[in-house]
């Protein structure tokens, strides 16, 4: 209940006026079965302006941080967070994360649609950077199509560290779905599972106008990046 509230009532309203949305593609995610999206992630109003823009609910990983916050802040965040369909994964291990991904898959099997971020994290300087292979092992393993998102432009909505909105323009476009068949029978091979990583960072990259950047967004976050190198802007979609 409180997923459709906030889209049509307190949240989507607003966004919709701030952020002007639009999408491209939207005919690419089926109107029921399972899928997942996969996404590159530039702000955390990634995980906002998706699901209002797709008729279909959609249930999103997110960083076990956002439930295990204390005081007054940290209830609400869990509060909300749950209350929106996100589960909880631990970023410190493939091991620590199985428990996501074994959430992930059980969603999967009820016929939802899963979003799901490869690079694991926001990209510090708006760059497209190496997926990690969770969602490859998800997709192998259950056979659904993944289909490759773009966000453009919410990272000049909600630049990172920023609290407040700053109103312009977002753009999502949805890419056609992408079959994995040819590798039935081959889940476990770390070998496939990136190639099927890399397919899908190439077609987030062509959907995106980013550049790429093969090296992990983690590997970043502790560092001060570099002037900010041009990324894909809404206007320009």
């Amino acid at each position: 209940m409180w997923y459709w509230a906030f889209k049509y009532i307190f949240l989507g309203p607003l966004l919709r006026v701030l952020g002007r949305p639009r999408i491209e593609g939207l005919e690419n995610i089926p109107d029921r079965g399972p899928a997942i999206l996969a996404s590159n992630h530039l702000a955390v109003m990634d995980s906002f302006f998706l699901p209002l823009m797709v008729n279909r609910r959609i249930y999103f990983l997110a960083k076990s941080e956002y439930f295990t916050g204390t005081g007054l802040k940290g209830a609400f965040q869990r509060w909300f967070f749950t209350a929106v369909g996100q589960i909880p994964i631990d970023r410190s291990g493939a091991q620590a994360a199985e428990g996501a991904l074994i959430s992930a898959r059980r969603q999967l099997e009820k016929g939802e649609l899963m979003g799901m971020y490869p690079e694991g994290t926001r990209s510090p300087d708006g760059r497209l950077f190496k997926g990690k292979t969770g969602l490859a092992r998800i997709a192998l393993d259950t056979g659904v199509p993944v289909i490759p998102v773009a966000m453009i432009g919410t990272n000049k909505f909600n630049p990172p560290g920023s609290v407040l909105p700053r109103p312009s323009k977002v753009v999502v476009k949805v890419g056609k779905p992408l079959d994995f068949a040819r590798y039935e029978g081959m889940q476990g091979n770390r070998f496939v599972e990136r190639a099927v990583t890399d397919e899908i960072m190439y077609e987030l990259m062509q959907l995106t106008g980013q550049q790429y950047v093969d090296i992990y967004a983690a590997s970043l976050k502790d560092k001060k990046p570099a002037a900010e190198p041009p990324a894909a802007s809404a206007d320009a979609a």
